[in-house]
């Protein structure tokens, strides 16, 4: 029997051992760039969401200051008041999260609400087109620049959001990240749809 016969299985069992240990390499490798990734992609969304909040709040604040204005010279425009007030009582009943929204029928809810208040303050800033003087007033006048300031803020940091949502679940459902997203509890995070992005980004306005 040659010396051949007998190296070749040891030879085989050698190569087999550097390919197994290549490929637990290669594995590990891969699952810890998955794992940073999606703890990458968790904080962006964490950071955008927050952004989102904070700029949903500013325009809440400036909401009291124009409804108040616009009673004190059209005290009978009721409808367009009462439907900022309904808004604005329907957002408040929402309890969303503050990290990062986990329920896709709250968002919803959140969503919907946001898009009814933008509507019910267009109305109201519509009334203006009736009251030269309340157009010509000076506070007036600063609270819709900072609120259309506030509205390109607001579809700014909506998008932000969206992308990074997109890429996060994107990563968390593809095979194989989708294995390792799982055994570290990550999961896909809710969104906001994109059918009224076009509507969020153009600001109420008011004909001068």
């Amino acid at each position: 029997m040659s010396a051949d016969s007998h190296t070749t299985p040891h030879k085989l069992t050698r190569f087999k051992r550097v390919a197994l240990f290549a490929v637990l390499l290669l594995t590990a490798t891969e699952s810890t760039c998955t794992y940073n990734t999606l703890h990458y992609q968790s904080e962006l969304i964490k950071t955008s969401w927050a952004q989102v909040l904070i700029e949903y709040q500013r325009r809440a604040d400036l909401i009291p200051g124009l409804a108040n204005l616009v009673k004190n010279y059209a005290a009978h425009e009721t409808t367009a008041l009462s439907q900022v007030a309904n808004a604005r009582a329907d957002l408040s009943s929402i309890r969303i999260e503050e990290t990062k929204p986990n329920d896709h029928k709250i968002i919803a809810r959140y969503e919907a609400a946001q898009t009814q208040m933008r509507r019910a303050l267009s109305r109201l800033i519509a009334t203006a087109e009736d009251y030269p003087e309340l157009r010509a007033n000076q506070a007036f006048r600063d609270l819709q620049a900072q609120l259309e300031g506030t509205e390109n803020r607001i579809a700014y940091a909506r998008q932000r959001y969206i992308e990074s949502v997109q890429a996060h679940n994107l990563t968390v459902r593809t095979f194989p990240n989708n294995l390792l997203a799982k055994l570290i509890g990550q999961d896909t995070i809710a969104n906001f749809t994109l059918d009224n992005e076009i509507a969020v980004s153009v600001s109420p306005k008011v004909n001068n």
